[in-house]
């Protein structure tokens, strides 16, 4: 037999199964509900302090929220917490505590009321045994040598059990011994128990429970020393307060599983063993310990009538035994109370005298003496007193119990035995909360002296925590969590930091279950029960409170709290081995933005690598987990296709091309794009392929990444990822290299490879390079170029980055000096700590805006850029450029070399170039191969094409012709896209070509960037890649040099020495504009020559009789030529392509074939621009010309004799000082004449804004556009000239009539039939015009009418009649012209502004 088999059966009377009824003093019935009793070993010694300390340890210790517990959800303002509803450690905390409390003098609620006595009925005489038993018994509580434990009265109830097992003994003998006990104890003092012990009888299917099982499950909690049961038998028995574990509230609510701690402490524990356990827990011996954690089914011998006769021998003992004992016993103490205090009536009826009356003034604790050693002796009175109450409070007669403590409390005040006061003032407080109806408000200034009085006099803090834990409780019931709050905090002390880490946490808990949580104060306390938990060892109750404090302070800008708070998460993860809340902790500190100082930050680092690295080596083999150092801006990586750039070798410059160093320019982006579109369109013939895709070299996040880029085999593939450093201390990354993922495809095959991830292995598909060391020093943005060289066709994933993230040694700030500097290069020494882990890029695309759903919705495009296509073998073309020069005047020739050389291994062909401004550089018409092939045969020759002139042929024009064919002008394609004329139109793998390029300076003055796009494609068409670019931007510098102006006029001689009637004079005036600041001495006019299909320069008129003419600065020449139609230009209506008339007037010795490369090409090239510019024009203007297609033929043909082809080059040579040294460079201006009379300009005036005038509304008129030519068409359609003598003599006396033969020419300007009327008379105007005009006449008819053909000139035969001498003017013939199918006549007569004198003189 031993106490545990009666532990489930400890009797509990419930109101609705059996009510126990006691009689108070008074014979009144009392109800007791819900009765508990505790049945312990006997125990000689008490437990030891540090017995106590560590079960309670245990306890807390063992004590964890429930894995899955739903945690309520408390919303406090911007605060929403999780927080589990129960604190079942505290609870467990409290049960231990107060039942683990040792008996004391000054109360008797621990003391043993009753004693079983059990004898077995196998024993030879059971009735000795039980005389022994008493005996020893008695020994125990009477004897000086055992002072523990604690009874409650001298007469201490004995009850009698006889103990029989049925499986084993002579049921007759035990019922005849229980007979005899009967007769010598009485039938309620004893008791016959029967059992079976030895063989189970039940089935194997039948399930019997198990009542043993809770309770030995909290008893192996006590890890303490196994312990011998005590030789005796005698079972004490005690009853137990039953208020904490019936009718209080609940605990407040905890919560949150991840917690997290500071430097944990490891509460000392004392180094004594435990000589016996402690009574409180009634628990089991370490082998029942062991047998409860193995699972091993108690009790399984017995059956479940076992089971009730257990049961029922519990309600018996307390029915007759217990209750009737204790009945009785206050009986006797209220009848010595009354004798002794010569009191006429109970205490129970004098309660209401002893109350109401005028009370005696209470002194202060301050006032009392510290009497806490006072002892009172067993017979005291005031003891009686104390021991009425306490049986009355077990019995749950709390008013009576009430009016004991509340008398023994004054009592013990007079006497000024304050531990004895102290408690009375304690249990009168809780009997006044107990009573039933509260009658009585709770005093709660009862607690308040007893936790003073306890804590500051007695210096009890056991007893003081166990004040401070019933008050809380009670103050909690009635929501008075304010006060309960300061009560906790109060007792929390140095002494224990597992006391104040408990009562830390309810106060926060308090906190929150506020009317109006205070939120703030509960993370603040508890954090700081976090901290009292780890001081005491308690990790897992440490990580909880800082986890569930974490909740209010995340992302509140609170930072340093944010990190502390963090850092000791991952402190006490790391120590329970939880490693990923630990890794998590420590990512979090890292990640935001820290104001913590270095040498802080530095230390978080190494927390952090040291608690990564033990989780990565428990899975070595594991995928790579994220790092979150340092930050990767996604979004801004870049990806380069191709190798990087050559640099310039010497004299030679690799084409610009792009490299990742060059910033994004829309502008210019969409500007390659365009010229790419140019030559695709020129290749497909006008059209663009569906499926084309402008190529992009650098894809960034203002590129259009929404299709795959390709990317060619063997060709590396760069990818730029910006690292921020957050951190104020270097971080040092080691073999970094990009993660990738490839899947193999044959895209001539059609089908599909599998998929491979990335490994040491797959060298043999994609290469990659990695960056051995790669710093970043505190709080730096640096970007890292890590590439890829893809060895087979497939498509490339790149997923993100791997490297070793560690510290540089000694990278703490000291005294203020940057640890930064220094460790720019070179070798970094590492500390030795790194991890090995991955960061993904993950970019999103841009937002989509296009339709109603997706501007309605948030939606995403697709961002590939980091998904290239392997393609193919393609070839890859360089080009270098020789003697480029980086400065010309404007016009200036000069010829550099390209190198174009494929360093593939495939042929390229079709090798074009397009650009922008086609004017500014030219590779040379057909006829370019008579010009120096190399760059060293070219020194100091010029770039033109001449030839030594004949001295007598000077101001003679020179002619040549050519086909604007030749020159790639009038064959139908764009004039930007021009072919490359490669040997062979193939340049063979590892092939190089040098080939001339004459350049031009732009006739603008200032810098220009010239973009040129190189095309060209392999010999073999593939699916994905069908053509390949490279670009090049030229940045020339011009400088201003001529400007030049030109007029043309028709002639008034309508016949040439070839007799012909068509000719005009054209006028240059060359201006030298040059401010001399580029060393330019001066320019010399080396030639002019003129192109065209219709007319051509014949010679110069001398206007001034240098040979040469020259310009210094600001200088200004006037050059006057004459100009005749060529003799393949009678019929206007030829194709475009016919041949140019080429006229070279040389000022010098050395003619220079205009015909020829370069200068024709840049006079075609010129010719396309100025087309392009006028048809820019052409467009603006489009509704006035559709109002002028209403013109008729008439006017038309009419404006067609003022037009005139005539295209005029002036080239020149210009004299430069250089580094003392002269130079000559050449050039040439280009003047295009289109109207006669008009004055044009080697470069297009700049339009000076008009003024601004008054805005004017009005409404526009549909009046029909006039259809009549204007005077000066009108002048140009029939050209006259008179032929006459100077100087006429007459003899006037001999003859009185002179008569003078003039001759009428008129030439047909038109290309139409004509009619022409010539009226003689004349037209008197004014008096001065008829005193002239009415000295002579015509004679003959007065008008005549002709018809004139295209182009023809009509000689008419006059003579005019003079009267006496004179000067006369013959120039009045009015002409008059219509075209032959017309009515309307219009007047020619234009010429009358230039008079044609004559002179009659008489002899």
């Amino acid at each position: 037999f031993s106490w545990k088999l009666v532990t489930p059966w400890n009797v509990r009377c419930y109101v609705k199964s059996i009510c126990v009824h006691m009689r108070d003093p008074n014979n009144q019935l009392h109800i007791i509900k819900n009765l508990k009793i505790a049945v312990n070993n006997i125990i000689t010694h008490p437990p030891q302090p540090g017995a106590i300390r560590k079960l309670l340890n245990d306890v807390v210790s063992v004590s964890q929220p429930a894995e899955g517990l739903v945690a309520n959800v408390i919303t406090a303002g911007d605060y929403d917490l999780n927080i589990s509803a129960t604190t079942p450690w505290f609870e467990s905390y409290r049960e231990c505590f107060l039942q683990s409390m040792p008996a004391s003098d000054h109360e008797f609620l621990n003391h043993y009321v009753a004693c079983m006595l059990v004898v077995s009925s196998s024993e030879p005489e059971p009735v000795e045994q039980f005389l022994k038993l008493s005996q020893e018994q008695h020994r125990i509580q009477h004897s000086s040598e055992y002072l523990y434990p604690k009874w409650f009265i001298p007469n201490t109830l004995k009850y009698y059990v006889l103990l029989h097992d049925v499986s084993t003994g002579e049921e007759q003998r035990a019922d005849s011994i229980y007979e005899e006990m009967k007769q010598r104890y009485g039938t309620q003092g004893c008791y016959l128990l029967k059992i079976n012990s030895r063989v189970s009888n039940r089935g194997m299917d039948e399930q019997i429970p198990d009542p043993w099982s809770q309770y030995l499950q909290k008893n192996t909690i006590q890890n303490q020393d196994c312990y011998e049961d005590c030789p005796y038998t005698v079972i004490s028995n005690k009853n137990t307060d039953h208020l904490i574990s019936d009718g209080l509230d609940s605990e407040i609510k905890d919560g949150l599983s991840n917690n997290f701690k500071t430097h944990p402490l490891q509460l000392d524990h004392p180094s004594g063993s435990l000589d016996s356990t402690d009574y409180v827990k009634a628990t089991a011996s370490l082998q029942d310990s062991k047998k409860s954690n193995s699972g091993t089914p108690h009790g399984a011998c017995l059956t479940l009538t076992d089971h009730d006769r257990i049961r029922q021998f519990i309600q018996e003992f307390t029915f007759r035994g217990l209750l009737p004992h204790i009945e009785k016993t206050i009986r006797q103490l209220n009848d010595q109370l009354i004798s002794r205090k010569g009191l006429s009536r109970s205490l129970f009826s004098a309660t209401k005298k002893w109350f109401s009356g005028s009370k005696v003034p209470e002194k202060s604790i301050n006032e009392l003496k510290n009497t806490s050693g006072l002892l009172y002796p067993p017979e005291a009175p005031e003891l009686q007193i104390r021991k009425m109450a306490d049986l009355c409070f077990l019995v749950q007669h709390y008013e009576l119990a009430y009016s004991c403590y509340h008398t023994a409390k004054k009592d013990f005040l007079n006497d000024q035995a304050m531990l004895y006061a102290a408690g009375a003032l304690e249990m009168a407080a809780v009997s006044a909360f107990l009573q039933p109806g509260a009658p009585r408000p709770y005093p709660a200034h009862y607690m308040e002296t007893a936790i003073q009085t306890y804590r500051d006099i007695c210096k009890n803090m056991v007893l003081a925590e166990r004040c401070v834990l019933l008050s809380a409780e009670i103050l909690k019931s009635q929501s008075k969590y304010s006060e309960a709050a300061a009560l906790l905090i109060r007792l929390t002390s140095e002494d224990s930091d597992l006391r104040s880490a408990l009562l830390l946490e309810q106060a926060a808990h308090c906190f929150i279950n506020m009317k109006s949580p205070m939120v703030r104060k509960f993370a603040f306390h508890m954090i700081l029960a976090g901290h009292r938990f780890s001081k005491a060892g308690q990790k897992k109750h440490a990580l909880r409170c800082y986890c569930q404090a974490m909740q209010v302070y995340k992302g509140k800008g609170w930072s340093l709290a944010e990190d502390h708070i963090n850092f000791t998460i991952g402190r006490q993860s790391f120590t329970l081995r939880q490693l990923d809340n630990a890794v998590s902790a420590f990512r979090h500190i890292l990640i935001n933005d820290s104001k913590q100082p270095p040498a802080q930050q530095g230390a978080f680092l190494r927390e952090y690598l040291y608690v990564y690295k033990n989780v990565t080596q428990l899975s070595p083999d594991g995928p790579l987990p994220q790092l979150p150092l340092p930050y990767i801006n996604s979004s801004a990586t870049r990806v380069f296709f191709g190798h990087d750039r050559r640099p310039a070798e010497g004299e030679k410059q690799a084409a610009t091309h792009v490299s990742l160093d060059q910033e994004y320019d829309s502008e210019s982006s969409q500007q390659w794009k365009e010229l790419e579109e140019q030559v695709v369109s020129v290749i497909n013939k006008g059209i663009i392929p569906s499926n084309f895709q402008p190529t992009q070299f650098c894809l960034n996040r203002y590129s259009d990444n929404s299709r795959f880029p390709l990317a060619v085999i063997e060709e590396p593939v760069t990818v730029e990822v910006s690292f921020r450093n957050p951190l104020k201390v270097p971080l040092l990354l080691t073999d970094l290299s990009l993660l990738w993922k490839f899947q193999p495809k044959d895209f001539n095959a059609k089908h599909d490879g599998e998929t491979k991830e990335l490994g040491a292995c797959d060298d043999d598909m994609i290469g990659a390079e990695a960056i051995a060391e790669f710093l970043i020093n505190s709080e730096e943005t640096k970007v890292a170029r890590l590439k890829l060289f893809p060895h087979q066709t497939g498509e490339l994933h790149i997923l993100g980055v791997v490297y070793n993230l560690g510290t540089v040694q000694g990278a703490v700030t000291l005294d203020g000096i940057d640890p930064s500097i220094g460790l720019q290069t070179g070798k970094f020494v590492s500390n030795g700590l790194s991890v090995r882990g991955r960061q993904d890029l993950e970019i999103q695309g841009p937002r989509l805006n296009n339709t109603k759903e997706e501007k309605t919705s948030i939606k995403y495009g697709p961002d590939r850029r980091l998904d290239p296509i392997i393609t193919e073998e393609m070839p890859l073309l360089e080009v270098f450029f020789i003697n480029f020069p980086t400065g010309l005047l404007c016009g200036e020739i000069r010829k550099a070399y390209v190198e174009f050389v494929n360093v593939s291994k495939c042929p390229l062909t079709a090798l074009k170039v397009v650009s922008k401004h086609p004017e500014f550089f030219t590779f040379g018409g057909n006829t370019a191969v008579l010009t120096p092939l190399s760059p060293s045969a070219s020194e100091n020759c010029s770039a033109y094409k001449t030839v030594v002139t004949d001295p007598t042929s000077v101001r003679t024009a020179l002619l040549s012709s050519a086909s604007s064919v030749d020159f790639g002008v009038g064959t139908g394609g764009q004039p930007e896209v021009i072919h490359v004329p490669l040997p062979d139109a193939v340049l063979l793998p590892g092939a190089s070509v040098q080939l001339p390029m004459w350049l031009r300076g732009p006739d603008e003055e200032g810098v220009h960037e010239i973009n040129f796009l190189f095309y060209y494609e392999s010999i073999k068409r593939h699916s994905k890649m069908c053509h390949r670019v490279l670009r090049h931007t030229a940045v020339i510098c011009t400088s201003r040099s001529l400007h030049i102006r030109a007029t043309v006029c028709r002639s008034n001689a309508l016949e040439d020495e070839e007799g012909r009637g068509d000719s005009m004079l054209m006028f240059v005036d060359v201006e030298n504009i040059n401010t001399s600041e580029t060393g330019v001495k001066e320019f010399h006019i080396v030639q002019v020559s003129s192109n065209s299909k219709h007319w051509k320069l014949q010679k110069s008129v001398k206007i001034s009789e240098d040979k040469d003419t020259k310009l210094a600065s600001r200088e200004r020449a006037k050059l006057c030529f004459k100009a005749v139609r060529c003799k393949n230009s009678e019929g206007r209506f030829c194709p475009e392509y016919e041949n140019y008339t080429f006229a070279d007037i040389v000022f010098g010795n050395e003619q220079i074939i205009s015909s020829a490369s370069p200068c024709a090409d840049f006079f075609f090239q010129s010719l396309s621009s100025e087309f392009k510019r006028t048809h820019v024009q052409s467009h603006a203007h489009a509704s006035q010309r559709a109002a002028k297609q209403s013109f008729d033929e008439t006017v038309r043909l009419i404006q067609q004799c003022s037009e005139v082809d005539l295209n005029v080059v002036v080239l020149w040579k210009a004299y430069v000082v250089e580094d003392n040294k002269q130079l000559i460079l050449e050039g040439q201006h280009h003047v295009a004449l289109n109207t006669v009379g008009k004055e044009a300009f080697s470069f297009p005036q700049k339009q000076e804004l008009p003024e601004m005038v008054l805005l004017k509304f009005f409404r526009p008129e549909n009046t029909p556009v006039p259809a009549r030519p204007t005077p000066e068409q009108l002048s140009n359609l029939i050209k006259t000239s008179l032929h006459y003598p100077e100087s006429f003599n007459h003899s006037f006396h001999q003859k009185s009539l002179c008569l003078v033969p003039v001759t009428l020419l008129l030439s047909n300007c038109s290309q139409a039939v004509v009619d022409v009327m010539i009226d003689l008379r004349h037209k008197t105007t004014s008096p001065e015009a008829l005193e002239i005009h009415g000295s002579f006449t015509w004679l003959g008819q007065t008008q005549y009418k002709l018809q004139l053909k295209s182009q023809e000139v009509y000689s008419l035969q006059l003579k005019a009649c003079f009267v006496h001498t004179g000067v006369y003017n013959l120039g009045t013939p009015r002409v008059f012209a219509k075209l032959a199918d017309q009515v309307t006549l219009f007047e020619t007569s234009q010429q009358n502004s230039m008079p044609a004198l004559i002179i009659i003189n008489n002899i």
